[in-house]
């Protein structure tokens, strides 16, 4: 049996026809850098996320370039981050000549821990980027009290966790200044291409964030700042368009695959052997609205895992195999690799197994008992 990774085929199929409307009206418009369709589809996440503003942009990387453009960062700013993420998270910083400063993870969610952010803020620190990593929010309430108690700004990274919601119900990119989001075509709303979406409450940061997004031009050919080209095409937004109203339904299926492979592996007497994700909870039993854009487990001989889950024809991921501070870029930082344990223990043991909203009880089956044979 086989069992991809991911299988957007099979999403498509369900909305072929609103889809292939969309693009050939797109087509027939010939207008196709921002115009309509993306002031619609701004409209609508506005709506869904429940932010005053939301500004589609090029990618999920210029989603949080052009937010550390929007709060100022300079050269030899300091930006605290996960050391554990994409590799976007980090890389924007360095692009502004700001220093990344790396902090460790949750041991359970894998997100930034709160705990070790206050100890790495010098009086060069002027935000904080947490990632609501494989579709969970990072633990917003602390973070926030760190920020304003040292005057910083808060970037929030969503690439995986558009729909998500915090413990105190409100959804991620509501949290910090800005919200950032990416389209890209695996997430679990993704676009036909690159997209990304920057979202923010105050009024000031969101007429910013849309001058920048045109090369800092207002009106045309008139810069008072410099921004670049974070324009989001119209194709990307019709997609979108025709997307959003799926992705509740989508996220509860992933949910409902978590539940269903959690379920098993328990059944197979593997908990204990098979580190499996979990949806965490504050002490009033409130609990992280997780949606599973990634299901990632922990094993002993992973890699050796993957392998045999490619005999099986079943496809499987690390995300992320080398921590910020481990990478050969950074080197210059002379991070200590010591300070970062769960990071490090993440590299090397996690794994992401398929997840996506289409996959079926055969197929989770199947993955669970080729873990289990391979465990033994």
């Amino acid at each position: 049996m086989k069992v991809p990774l991911l299988d957007l085929k099979a999403q498509y199929r369900t909305m072929k026809p609103a889809i292939d409307e969309a693009l050939i009206r797109v087509a027939e418009s010939q207008y196709f850098i921002l115009g309509p369709d993306v002031e619609q589809m701004e409209k609508n996440m506005c709506e869904y996320i429940g932010c005053r503003h939301a500004i589609g942009v090029s990618s999920g990387t210029d989603a949080l370039l052009i937010a550390l453009m929007a709060i100022d960062i300079k050269p030899g700013d300091e930006v605290i981050c996960p050391t554990y993420s994409f590799f976007a998270t980090a890389g924007v910083i360095s692009r502004l000549n700001g220093i990344p400063v790396f902090v460790d993870s949750d041991p359970v969610t894998f997100n930034i821990n709160p705990a070790k952010i206050e100890e790495k803020i010098t009086s060069r620190t002027k935000a904080i980027i947490p990632v609501h990593l494989y579709g969970q929010s990072a633990n917003m309430e602390p973070i926030v009290a760190i920020a304003k108690k040292h005057n910083l700004k808060v970037v929030e990274d969503g690439a995986q966790a558009i729909g998500v919601h915090y413990k105190d119900g409100r959804k991620v990119g509501n949290h910090g200044d800005i919200g950032c989001f990416s389209f890209f075509p695996s997430k679990n709303l993704g676009c036909f291409g690159d997209g990304g979406l920057v979202t923010t409450n105050d009024d000031e940061l969101g007429a910013k964030l849309r001058i920048l997004r045109v090369h800092g031009g207002k009106p045309k050919y008139y810069h008072k700042i410099i921004g670049g080209n974070f324009r989001l095409d119209a194709i990307q937004a019709a997609v979108l368009n025709v997307k959003l109203p799926y992705l509740d339904g989508w996220s509860e299926k992933r949910r409902q695959n978590a539940n269903l492979y959690t379920k098993l592996f328990k059944e197979e007497g593997l908990e204990g052997k098979v580190e499996l994700p979990k949806a965490i909870y504050d002490g009033m039993g409130l609990k992280n609205y997780h949606i599973y854009n990634q299901y990632v487990i922990r094993v002993e001989k992973r890699d050796e895992l993957i392998k045999f889950l490619k005999e099986k024809e079943i496809g499987s991921e690390i995300y992320y195999p080398v921590p910020f501070h481990r990478q050969e870029c950074f080197a210059d930082l002379k991070c200590k690799d010591e300070d970062y344990p769960v990071a490090n223990y993440a590299a090397e043991h996690s794994l992401a197994l398929p997840i996506f909203p289409e996959l079926t009880e055969e197929q989770i089956n199947y993955v669970v008992k080729s873990v289990k044979a391979f465990i033994g």
